[in-house]
Parts: structure tokens; sequence; C-alpha cells
């Protein structure tokens, strides 16, 4: 008996809990190709959360559990997963794509060799299982550590039950790429006293957008609504009023560009950079056409920005 107490022991940690959306069915419809490719996500989810500074303890089916000493490095490590596998899952087909819910909670927990027990890790799960396909849920005394120290949005959820837990736990969803137009509730409410947000007087509020980046992203849907309107009037004018100039090339291509990496900034199907590149491509090939002389200048340009691209994506699969 004083032998398995001396082996166990309680610390404060932070628990990843990530499982996958659909799994009995992606295994019902290919269980070797499902197989494949969660040992492909898993690798890559691994290799992250050691870059964090993490610890994978466990995986179990389509589940896997970490720890981190750190809070802040937990949730980032979520968001690069998240973000990293929907660049992956981009190239799949919708029905293939194999999506990861991911919750996490600090709590105390019990370690027992390499295994962590409790109430702490009960939570994280239950967490998990709230979270949407693609999506991070946190609990309370996560957002508590680290609402300031990461530049992304939340969305608080409101309290939620978890078994065997007698008070329910006030839960937050993690903005990943566009910010939310969600609110939370005013400020001068507690978690613990209905489940409501515990907001500072002096701290940003987590419905605002957290960065200069996620404020454009606010306002980014319209303006590209607007650009393409615009290049729409500009075109019927011309054409409207033609005397063999096609004048209207230069501004419908500016808005076409504009609006185009206006749709980059918003969408999260397609790495943001790559995107961007390829429009910058095409800016560039448009100019071409529109000042042609016989001379295929943009050749140059184009073999760069392909150069880049192709460094990028080695980079980020290494």
């Amino acid at each position: 008996m004083s032998d398995t107490l001396s082996e166990t022991q309680r610390k404060l940690t932070t628990i990843f809990c990530a499982d996958v959306q659909d799994y009995t069915r992606l295994m019902g419809e290919d269980e070797e190709g499902t197989l494949a490719l969660l040992k492909h996500y898993r690798d890559a989810m691994a290799r992250l959360i050691d870059a964090h500074g993490g610890r994978v303890i466990n995986t179990w089916g389509d589940g896997v559990i970490a720890e981190f000493p750190s809070v802040v490095e937990c949730v980032r490590a979520a968001m690069d997963v998240q973000n990293e596998l929907a660049d992956q899952n981009a190239a799949r087909p919708e029905d293939g794509r194999m999506l990861f819910r991911i919750g996490i909670n600090l709590g105390d927990v019990i370690v027992d060799g390499d295994d962590l027990y409790g109430d702490g890790v009960n939570i994280a799960a239950r967490l998990q299982a709230s979270a949407t396909a693609g999506g991070i849920v946190i609990s309370n005394t996560v957002y508590d550590q680290v609402r300031n120290k990461v530049a992304v949005g939340f969305d608080f959820l409101g309290p939620l039950a978890v078994k065997n837990i007698a008070d329910a736990v006030p839960s937050y969803a993690v903005r990943i790429g566009e910010a939310s137009s969600e609110t939370l509730p005013p400020a001068d409410t507690a978690h613990r006293s209905g489940g409501e947000a515990d907001v500072d007087a002096g701290s940003p509020m987590p419905s605002a957008a957290s960065s200069p980046l996620q404020a454009l992203m606010a306002v980014s849907r319209p303006m590209f609504w607007l650009a393409a309107l615009a290049a729409a009037v500009l075109f019927a004018i011309n054409a409207m009023s033609w005397k063999g100039v096609f004048w209207s090339a230069w501004p419908v291509l500016g808005l076409a560009v504009f609006s185009s990496l206006v749709w980059v900034l918003i969408q999260n199907r397609f790495d943001r950079l790559l995107a961007g590149l390829g429009v910058i491509g095409f800016g560039i090939a448009g100019i071409n056409i529109l000042t042609w002389h016989g001379i295929f200048w943009s050749g140059w340009p184009l073999l760069g920005i392909g150069i880049v691209a192709a460094l990028y994506r080695i980079v980020r699969r290494a």
C-alpha cells in the first residue's frame, strides 16, 4: 500500500485532449486509408506538441492526450495543430477529411508513472467532446491564463456539465482564422457565480478582435463584395461607352487583385501565404498581358514566386 502511494503524486498541469470527428464513419468507408491518415496526422500533432514543450501521454483509438507545463504554449500548440491539419485537409475531398476536436484544461491531476488521472483530465475530455470539428474549447482556468497573452479571440459557450463534477465548468471556444461576431456577457459578472464570463474592466473584451489582423478580417467580407461590385460597374460603363479602348482593364485588374487578397484573408481552407503568392502572381501576369509587346517578362518574377512557395511548403512539412 505504501509503495503504491509513493509512486503516485499530484500536480497542476495543462491537459490537451483531442479526437477525430466522425471517426466511425471514416473507418467504415476506408479502414486502411483512415488508419494511415490518422497515423500521419498524429505524427504531425506530436511534432507540434513537442515543439511547444509538451509531451504526448497516451493515444487510444482516435484520441490523443498530452500535457504542457505552460498554458500559453498549450493553446498555441492547439492552434498550430488545427491550422496545419486544415492545410493538409484542404487537398482532400470534403467527405474524406479528418477533423480533430481539441479540449484544453488547467487542473490538478494524479500522476501514476507516465499516466495522468483525475477530474483535470476528465474535464479536458468533456471540453474536447463539446468542440466543433476542427475547433478548440478551453476551460475558464485556461482562459484566465491566456486571454491577454495569445493574439486570438474567444467566444463564451456557457457552463459545461461534466460527469461526477458538481459545478459546471465555464468554457470558451477559441476563434481560429476568423473573428466572430458573437459577444460575451457583461464584464461585471463572474465565472463561478452563474457560469458567465469574468472580464476585468481594464482588460480587452474577449469578443473584440485581439489583433489588427482580426480587426481587418471582421470587415473584410463587405470589402470583398464592394470591390467586386465596383469592378462590375466599371466594366459595364466601359462596355456601354465603347470607343475601341478597354480603359477599364486597369482598375478592374486592381480591384480583382485587391478582392482576391481580401478573400485570401478571410478564408481558412487554404494556406494564406501560398494563396497570397498566387494572387500576386496573377496580378503580375495581368500587368504583363495588359502591356504586352511580345515579351513575356513576367516569367522571371513568377519563377521567383514559385520557388518561394516551394521552399515554404518544404519547410512547413519538415
